[in-house]
């Protein structure tokens, strides 16, 4: 019966960490254990994720927080266990990506206390809350990766002067002054 019970517990491990969704179980936002396919997906290895905060796998301070106290609210409010969300998030490497997020918690009560993610990378953001079109989401996604308006236009095919029209466009819609708030608002709309 132990040894049952042990291979049991062998096949449950070897399926959590050997799973193609990227997984990562949290306590109170710190990084408890995660599974192959989150550490490829945030380039990261075991040992420089387990134990720190999930701020390190964040774009800023600003999306950490905002993105935790709604996900914090929803849970304690709304009588579910569950919570899902759309998030820039962000590369080992510096590279801002969106990104899909199911959570899930097993101490509702204190729902930080014990949850399990599950991550999935998207080409471009779907539901933004600024009202943008396909091209102008795919032009920001490589402005928040620092691409001048010419690289932007090399990678999409596209004359660099249509990217400056797509620029321009996204500075108007976010009220942005410059490139650094542009950056910081299409982040943070999101």
């Amino acid at each position: 019966m132990i040894a049952f019970a042990q291979q049991k517990n062998d096949l449950e491990r070897l399926a959590f960490k050997m799973s193609p969704a990227p997984q990562l179980i949290t306590g109170h936002r710190v990084m408890l254990d995660c599974n192959e396919a989150f550490l490829q997906l945030f380039g990261y290895s075991h040992e420089e994720l387990v134990g720190h905060l999930t701020l390190l796998i964040y774009p800023s301070q600003a999306d950490y927080t905002t993105i935790g106290n709604r996900s914090r609210n929803w849970l304690l409010n709304s009588n579910s266990c569950a919570y899902s969300d759309e998030r820039f998030m962000q590369h080992k490497s510096g590279e801002v990506f969106w990104a899909k997020a199911h959570g899930y918690s097993l101490t509702l009560d204190d729902p930080f206390k014990l949850m399990v993610w599950h991550f999935e990378r998207m080409d471009r953001p779907h539901h933004a809350t600024v009202n943008l079109t396909p091209r102008e989401r795919e032009v920001s996604m490589h402005i928040v990766n620092g691409l001048t308006c010419k690289e932007v236009a090399k990678k999409l095919a596209i004359s660099h002067r249509t990217v400056e029209v797509h620029r321009a466009r996204l500075m108007k819609k976010l009220q942005a002054k410059n490139s650094a708030e542009l950056v910081s608002k299409i982040i943070f709309v999101n």
